[in-house]
């Protein structure tokens, strides 16, 4: 969920691969400005695809809108092509088609960092993060959206929150924080077993060492984050980035200083809130009180 900020391409890995999506008009849009500004440089693919250290079967997916362009290759490729900025702000408006349901526009970039980032830290006062929601919790969450998504569509947002959640198991060397307000695991949904399938959710999500869950009390009273939820991540290369929603829109955060203020904020807030012990151990006061 990203409104446009420059995000260091070299932050990815040379070697990731994507599912390549069913083509949309988007991806076709991108693919050609993208050629046009190659040829107009002199460049073929193949010397392309070596200059932006991709290879020229990606080069070349991307240029007739059968691949998503990775944020590596948008920024190499501006560098390569005189950074005029018109690859970067075309790659804000590029959609999969259906493979990117389930993602808002806005969340996209984000998405891609998260991906390769090799700490990732969340808070929110709104409703569980997304990593750690139940099945049941998820469903209820986009059934209660408007405007109502049609059944078909439904399904498919279902299927890629759950399959976000899968990072929690699948890079058990970074760290993944979360801080939740406690009123948030107090706001009813379902009925009791579906509140008791969340519960159990999130204590199994935040049970392994590489994840940490913190709730913030209610007798916490006011604090430094009150300005609303905000996600942090730090790359491969050290760079960190920040990431804030709101209704229908997100922005992902690189200015250094924003950021900066921001890691403040969350780390006394992390100093506030209870310890991870203390936190499972009124989830799990919670759930008995069912």
């Amino acid at each position: 969920m990203a409104d446009g900020g420059v995000v260091d391409g070299g932050d990815l890995p040379c070697g990731e691969t994507d599912r390549e999506p069913g083509p949309s008009d988007s991806l076709r849009t991108f693919g050609a400005v993208m050629q046009a500004l190659r040829e107009h440089a002199g460049y073929s693919r193949t010397e392309f695809a070596n200059l932006v250290s991709f290879s020229k079967h990606t080069v070349e997916s991307v240029e007739l809108g059968r691949r998503m362009p990775d944020v590596a290759l948008v920024e190499r490729s501006e560098e390569a092509l005189g950074n005029t900025g018109a690859l970067r702000k075309a790659s804000q408006y590029v959609t999969r088609g259906r493979g990117d349901v389930g993602l808002a526009a806005w969340f996209r970039q984000w998405a891609r960092l998260e991906r390769v980032a090799v700490s990732l830290c969340t808070y929110e006062c709104r409703l569980v993060p997304g990593l750690l929601q139940s099945e049941g919790y998820a469903r209820a969450v986009f059934e209660g959206t408007v405007p109502v998504a049609p059944d078909s569509l439904l399904e498919d947002f279902m299927a890629r929150r759950m399959e976000r959640q899968r990072m929690l198991f699948e890079r058990p060397t970074t760290p993944f924080s979360f801080i939740v307000e406690e009123h948030v695991f107090r706001r009813r949904f379902g009925d009791p077993e579906q509140m008791r399938e969340m519960f159990d959710h999130v204590l199994e999500l935040s049970a392994p060492r590489n994840v940490t869950l913190q709730v913030v009390p209610l007798e916490a009273g006011l604090h430094a984050c009150l300005d609303g939820p905000v996600r942090l991540l730090e790359t491969p290369r050290g760079q960190r980035y920040a990431y804030s929603e709101g209704q229908q829109n997100g922005r992902l955060i690189s200015d250094v200083k924003e950021v900066s203020l921001l890691c403040q904020r969350y780390d006394t807030l992390r100093s506030q809130a209870l310890n991870a012990k203390d936190s499972r151990g009124l989830l799990e006061r919670l759930r008995g009180e069912l």
